[in-house]
């Protein structure tokens, strides 16, 4: 089953926890610190791999997890690093947030971008050691690692895409002059999702793309072909197959304009990628007739084929592959997208209800001690919090002492040193 498109959850794993812990031997009972750092948790990594081919596992499964860090032990024993989760996901595959913003364009086999970061491990007391605080009696916690709702869209990468109504034989086009061998039904709608072939031409080779048929009011929802115009955004060329048929029920001169505008309705850029015109099934009486008016209209070629018995097909190809190299010529790269997203802010002051509330990591990191009733580590939180600016934030928002502070799970009462003239660099905590 072919699957174009799906929002999957993600979760990075969370750090392990920092130890406190001492060596002892006979006559000292607390020696020097021991504590090993807890490891951190695997990052969700998203890898274009060219052995994927659609995103049907991921509407299937659409929550994942990476692996977490191990906590730390006695002996200086640190934990074990989360496991990376890697994603497989189809070369041309647009990862965008829960906002709409496109992270990632992966249009090169290899191509990666990390969605979430695990959480850090907690150091041990003997990394928190110091000359402030050379044997400390605490730790810290680890982090929480990322998550976040991402959506994958896939775009496949053709060099040239055929368009046109339902039914007008681009299947069978595509079956005639490729090794495709898609669904071909006589009623509308048979292809259901897009088709790929390889074409050769002389020594020349060119992807052709075959996407469901489009009709008048597509972009308002009507068929299906408009839902799968995304695969088409990366062709090089299109090619608008053109039915003379009594059974269409528009004049072929009807049909180029509805493509056209469906074009342009979906993306202007689109409708203004260089393009071929074909009139197909030239053995219907009044199919040459159609493809020279439409000529005359156009000021310009219309190719007259017929994809059940070949007709025209090797100038019609050879002209797609012409018009593919200059393509290339003019645009070599088809460059992918990287998003650098800058880091977020070290935390954040807001006034809620009766309460300042702070967030960010570096406010977060500063009090994420395994017991913060030891005031050996009160004390190192509080210090942590002066020097990253969070006491000063939030006496410029307003800040009075006895105000309650939340940072995540902690809710302490603001003491502004500064006003008490400070002792011996403490903070807010």
């Amino acid at each position: 089953m072919f699957v174009d498109e799906a929002i999957v959850r993600l979760r990075a794993g969370d750090g392990g926890a920092g130890v406190a812990s001492f060596h002892r031997e006979r006559g000292r009972p607390r020696g020097r610190p021991e504590g090993g750092s807890g490891g951190r948790g695997g990052s969700i990594v998203v890898l274009a791999d060219s052995e994927v081919a659609t995103l049907l596992e991921y509407r299937r499964h659409p929550h994942r997890r990476a692996g977490d860090g191990t906590h730390g032990r006695g002996d200086l024993q640190h934990g074990r690093q989360g496991a990376d989760l890697v994603l497989g996901v189809p070369v041309g595959t647009v990862v965008r947030d829960a906002a709409g913003v496109v992270l990632a364009d992966l249009t090169e086999p290899g191509a990666r971008v990390v969605l979430v970061e695990g959480g850090r491990g907690g150091r041990g007391n003997a990394a928190l050691a110091g000359p402030r605080h050379v044997a400390p009696t605490f730790a810290e916690q680890g982090e929480y690692g990322e998550e976040a709702e991402f959506t994958f869209e896939l775009k496949l990468l053709a060099d040239a895409a055929i368009i046109g109504f339902p039914n007008a034989g681009k299947s069978t086009l595509i079956a005639r002059v490729s090794a495709a061998r898609p669904k071909v039904a006589d009623y509308p709608f048979t292809t259901l999702e897009p088709n790929l072939g390889v074409v050769e031409v002389d020594e020349r080779q060119f992807v052709l793309a075959d996407i469901p048929g489009l009709v008048a009011g597509a972009a308002e929802g009507r068929g299906l072909g408009h839902a799968f115009l995304r695969h088409a955004e990366r062709a090089r060329a299109l090619v608008l197959l053109l039915d003379p048929s009594p059974l269409q029920e528009v004049p072929v001169a009807a049909q180029h304009g509805v493509l056209v505008e469906e074009l342009r309705r979906h993306d202007p850029a689109l409708a203004a990628r260089p393009r071929l015109v074909a009139v197909n099934k030239a053995d219907l009486s009044g199919a040459a007739e159609a493809a020279a008016a439409l000529a005359a209209a156009l000021d310009g070629e219309v190719h007259l084929v017929s994809a059940v018995t070949g007709a025209g097909l090797p100038a019609l190809m050879h002209a797609v592959a012409d018009l593919v190299d200059r393509a290339v010529r003019e645009a070599p790269e088809r460059p992918g997208y990287l998003l650098h997203r800058p880091a977020p802010p070290g935390f954040s002051v807001h006034r809620e209800g009766e309460r300042w509330v702070v967030r960010g990591k570096a406010a977060e990191r500063a009090v994420a001690l395994d017991d913060l009733t030891v005031p050996a580590a009160a004390d190192f939180a509080a210090r942590r919090l002066t020097r990253a600016g969070v006491d000063e934030a939030l006496r410029r928002a307003g800040a009075r002492p006895g105000d309650e502070v939340q940072i995540g799970d902690l809710v302490f009462e603001f003491q502004d040193e500064a006003e008490q003239g400070g002792k011996d660099g403490e903070g807010a905590v």
